[in-house]
């Protein structure tokens, strides 16, 4: 059984750095790339609030195809340049949107969503799959909030 929790009224770097150790004990010696999306995706959920989807998109064919995730149900494909994942596995860089309804080709997969973080998996220098979180609330996402998820996307790349 594992049991991670994130410490009450932690500073956010101290949240992502327990997120961090948890994920690392989390992939240890697991070869499944899957499973260990399925628990990176619930480790999110449980360690960070206001969210209402956190998942993984994997690149397959050239299109980002739904991978494991925590949430309502998802569009299942999404073209590279497409939306706010699409946009991030084209560019391989981080998306941070305050609001989606302004952010030009927003994918609406859940209309509750207002912001959204999507951050590029990257295994040698290629773009294998993103981590992509949704919030209901405006603006939820800062550049802590960025640099957390992207030093889970460097130990996801080694597990996935």
């Amino acid at each position: 059984m594992y049991d991670f929790a994130p410490a009450a009224d932690a500073p956010k770097a101290t949240v992502y750095d327990d997120l961090a150790a948890a994920a690392k004990a989390l992939v240890a010696g697991e070869p499944d790339g899957v499973a260990n999306m399925a628990n990176l995706a619930a480790l999110i959920w449980q360690f960070l609030p206001e969210l209402n989807w956190a998942g993984f998109y994997r690149v397959i064919g050239g299109e980002l195809v739904l991978g494991p995730f925590i949430g309502k149900p998802a569009c299942i494909r999404i073209a590279l340049g497409s939306g706010v994942c699409g946009t991030a596995a084209a560019s391989g860089e981080t998306q941070r949107v305050d609001d989606v309804h302004a952010f030009p080709g927003h994918i609406a997969c859940d209309a509750a969503s207002v912001s959204e973080l999507v951050v590029p998996v990257l295994r040698d220098g290629q773009v294998i799959a993103v981590i992509d979180l949704d919030s209901p609330s405006p603006a939820r996402f800062d550049a802590e909030d960025a640099a957390g998820i992207e030093a889970l996307a460097r130990i996801a790349a080694a597990a996935i």
